[in-house]
């Protein structure tokens, strides 16, 4: 990638400038020291050279391979000191723009490349004149005066080099003796608009309110463990960036950053946003560093809006591009319960459904996850259950095209119920003046809005006439039926108890002795075993019936007690009247089942297995608004 060095740059550090934030080209690289190492580098801007002194935090910059010769760097702190009589540039704090680049220009020494004496405090072993990666047609001498053109006087016969005045040593103040040569340059930033902020910026720093922060995350790979954790900001221009902190910056940021406060902060690294994880409309993002500085407002700032939203009427979701990111808002109509989900890593999550409506003529599934459930989810419920609709503004919320398009929560996503602005408000008299009415039809294709996500209405017949099951995928349905029969002989089996990691075994135990109970799985013996459900039920509906397996869970939610109980009331009691009641209770009630449907083998025979995975005692209301639903797609 070309680029371009800053002009006279070395002319302006020896002269004293060290706020300029320049770009220079490294090089040449060298170990000093033998009791501490240092690194000496050699600096170009394209048309001088000066050699520098890198500090010593930043060794492992070089030590990784982030510099190196050819890297062209920004420098962000330095200083330009006098160490025996010779200007040197000490450098602070710097980032890499480039880690490899050609020789940029025609560079040339501000002076010869000596060694300075090796007894010094300061110093070590410069790169000579030899070893200098300029080669020997570049010259170490140059003229000061624009006027002369040869570097050399003729005097008496005798030819003299001619090198340009030295400065004398610079002295620093009393206070600063015995502490180094090195100053800090502590100016404020001036503060400059997020949309202003680029790479190549110099000191820069920014006032912004956090508008979203995310969980201290735990991550491993290749180069080890670690943790991580973002946060969005929000200035009064408008603009938006998003900010990263890894491992001890996480650590020393994470309790300070709290939503919706306003914060000024500096000293932060640009690099590219990855669009994967960041959805904010920036092509950067900071990265603090141990230099970084992260300071409160105390006095709360109104030009910086809490939020900023972008809305998109539900009916173009159905054109959003898979994965995609985007706000929404309409009325909720109707909240499932949530339900567990097991994920592909063995961890336990929570799912909840929500159905939302706006003026476009249209619905959309809203899945919310894990703790989106418990909280905004289990409010809205709450709200619904008396017969409200609430409004529900989506900030950040993930585009998926699974069954339709639909709408779900990630780390990043805000939920507003009831906010008070103006969408809001219109969205709210549009509904109440007669919008609840109004016939809508759901982008969730096929989908119902009393069913679970990717669950797909469907009759009993329809499993066999369609084939469901047998392809590579099992098949997930939603079907309302009624429980039409029990097998009672073995409803339930002894299981293991011990925790494997954070999960039960669960595992089939079998006797060993007169009352110890044996696992295979676990190679322990235990005093008592749990009971499970193992259910074969008959389900049917105004198509047809069939069996279908329930197991612990779907069991108790079909028959309304565990499966230990019923053992205990069958067997150990022998209470068949008051066992046979409980059967008789569940039988002919209604139910909305969520069925996996799988083709699987059982010895040398194929054959479709159906399991319950949820089962939900019908809403009769829902029900009905269902109906409604499905009636209205065909005006």
């Amino acid at each position: 990638m070309p680029v371009n060095l800053t002009a006279n740059a070395i002319a302006a550090i020896d002269g004293g400038d060290v706020n300029s934030k320049p770009l220079v080209q490294v090089l040449d690289i060298k170990l000093i020291g033998s009791s501490q190492e240092r690194y000496r580098l050699l600096l170009s801007d394209s048309t001088a050279t000066q050699q520098a002194m890198l500090a010593t935090q930043l060794n492992d910059r070089v030590k990784t391979g982030r510099v190196r010769k050819g890297s062209v760097i920004q420098l962000i702190e330095y200083i330009c000191s006098t160490v025996q009589n010779r200007r040197l540039i000490v450098v602070l704090n710097m980032e890499t723009i480039i880690p490899d680049c050609d020789v940029i220009g025609n560079p040339t020494g501000l002076f010869e490349f000596d060694s300075l004496p090796q007894n010094s405090a300061s110093s070590g072993p410069w790169p000579s004149k030899n070893n200098s990666v300029i080669g020997s047609q570049n010259s170490a001498r140059t003229s000061y005066s624009a006027g002369k053109t040869s570097s050399s006087l003729n005097q008496g016969g005798n030819t003299q080099s001619f090198r340009p005045t030295v400065q004398p040593p610079y002295q620093p103040p009393p206070n600063y003796k015995n502490h180094g040569a090195i100053m800090r340059n502590e100016a404020p930033a001036r503060i400059i608009p997020i949309a202003a902020l680029n790479p190549y910026q110099g000191r820069w720093a920014i006032k912004a309110r956090v508008t979203a922060k995310g969980d201290l995350r735990r991550y491993n790979n290749a180069r080890g463990d670690g943790k991580v954790f973002s946060f969005d900001l929000l200035d009064s221009d408008g603009g938006e960036i998003r900010v990263t902190c890894f491992n001890a910056v996480a650590d020393r940021f994470y309790d300070t950053i709290e939503v919706g406060k306003v914060y000024v902060i500096s000293k932060g690294s640009l690099k590219p946003a990855q669009k994967n994880f960041n959805h904010l409309k920036n092509e950067w993002e900071i990265f603090l560093e141990t230099t970084s500085s992260v300071d409160l407002c105390p006095d709360e700032d109104t030009s910086i809006p809490r939020q900023q939203f972008s809305f998109r009427p539900i009916s173009e979701i159905e054109n959003a591009e898979s994965n995609s990111i985007l706000d929404i808002i309409g009325v909720v109509l109707t909240v499932n319960p949530s339900v567990p989900i097991m994920r592909k890593n063995g961890m336990e999550t929570q799912r909840r459904i929500l159905n939302l409506k706006d003026q476009s003529g249209r619905t959309v599934e809203l899945t919310l996850w894990g703790d989106f459930c418990n909280r905004e989810g289990q409010q809205l419920h709450d709200i619904v259950e008396i017969g409200i609709f609430p409004v529900l503004a989506v900030k950040a919320g993930k585009v998926n095209d699974f069954s339709g398009k639909s709408i779900s929560t990630i780390s990043a996503t805000q939920l507003f119920i009831n906010p008070d602005f103006p969408e809001a408000n219109g969205l709210r008299n549009w509904f109440d003046q007669g919008g609840k009415d109004t016939a809508s039809h759901s982008i969730s294709k096929e989908a119902t809005s009393g069913a679970m996500k990717n669950e797909i209405r469907k009759c009993l017949t329809q499993i066999k006439d369609e084939g469901l099951g047998r392809s590579d995928k099992p098949d997930w349905i939603a079907v309302k039926a009624t429980v039409s029969f029990i097998k009672t002989d073995s409803f339930c089996y002894t299981a293991c108890p011990l925790m494997i990691g954070d999960r039960q075994c669960n595992k089939k135990v079998t006797k060993s002795g007169n009352s110890s109970w044996l696992c295979d799985r676990c190679n322990q013996e235990f005093e008592e075993c749990d009971y499970r459900y193992l259910l074969q039920v008959q389900v049917q509906d105004h198509t047809g019936l069939t069996w279908v397996t329930a197991f612990q869970e779907t069991g108790e939610e079909i028959l309304g007690c565990s499966a230990k109980e019923l053992y205990v009331l069958k067997y150990e009691m022998q209470d068949d009247l008051r066992f046979i009641e409980v059967i008789r209770n569940c039988l002919f009630r209604e139910f909305l089942f969520k069925l996996k449907i799988k083709e699987e083998i059982y010895g040398d025979e194929q054959k479709v297995k159906i399991t319950i995975v949820k089962a939900e005692k019908l809403n009769h209301s829902e029900e009905c608004r269902i109906l409604f639903d499905s009636i209205s797609k065909f005006h």
